[in-house]
């Protein structure tokens, strides 16, 4: 459970233990929608603000874990500036915001943490590649992504917001101050926060790398692709699946 790497074989990608990491996971994501989707407006911020908190401690632990692991200057190792710790801070913003920095928050959590979330316990690259499936750091980092699609789908499941496309300049705030940040702490500690100033071998990142030759033009498509993408594809599939559902209300009506 607190083994350092390369203690033990790690448990990989599309294997026994990343099964039943997965399947666990979908089965709690299914559990605490099926009691909690019919919850009100006020209920569900109680909600977000609780698994914010929460998610916030763990992340604390699992930082300081990882500077006694490895060491202070390994900030690709604990620095919260991935594209899934957004749920940090849209978390954050959407519990204790208010006005336009709540609408971030919110924005956030129902588009793009649906898509980081989903991408992650599909192919878990930063955690079962390195560690055992039942190894402290490989099981928070399912609980934390499995938090993420459940805020997202709670949120759009009890309309909390309603998504406009109009909404993709408060996500893209977000992820883009995420970036610059990144960058930074990248350029200062030759770190590749984000993925966006170095390869990510034996990824799908590695083949943009090699297309781009890396530099300018890989971390632009990276930032833009990080900014854009993941918010207009959870758009479109939320939009399409309340239209199927007004069709059904509709019938049923009828």
């Amino acid at each position: 459970m607190f083994s350092n790497i390369g203690d033990y074989e790690p448990c990989g990608i599309f294997t026994k233990g990343h099964f039943i990491l997965f399947t666990f996971t979908l089965i709690c994501i299914f559990i605490a929608l099926k009691y909690t989707s019919n919850k009100n407006r006020e209920e569900v911020h109680k909600i977000i603000k609780l698994i914010t908190i929460i998610m916030c401690i763990c992340e604390i632990l699992k930082i300081i874990y990882n500077i006694m692991q490895n060491s202070i200057y390994a900030v690709n190792t604990y620095m919260p500036l991935y594209y899934c710790s957004m749920l940090l801070y849209a978390g954050l913003l959407s519990s204790f915001g208010k006005g336009k920095f709540k609408r971030v928050g919110d924005v956030s959590l129902a588009s793009g943490a649906i898509i980081g979330g989903a991408v992650f316990i599909i192919y878990p690259s930063t955690s079962l590649p390195m560690y055992p499936a039942f190894h402290i750091l490989s099981i928070h980092s399912f609980i934390f992504h499995g938090a993420m699609i459940y805020l997202g789908m709670l949120i759009n499941k009890t309309r909390y917001i309603e998504l406009e496309k109009e909404d993709i300049k408060y996500f893209a705030s977000l992820i883009g101050i995420m970036s610059i940040v990144a960058l930074i702490v990248n350029n200062m500690f030759d770190g590749n926060l984000m993925f966006i100033s170095n390869n990510f071998p034996g990824t799908p990142i590695e083949i943009l790398y090699e297309l781009t030759n890396g530099g300018f033009l890989y971390s632009l498509i990276m930032i833009i692709g990080q900014m854009t993408i993941p918010f207009y594809i959870s758009y479109f599939a939320i939009n399409k699946i309340h239209f199927v559902e007004q069709i059904k209300e509709l019938k049923e009506e009828y």
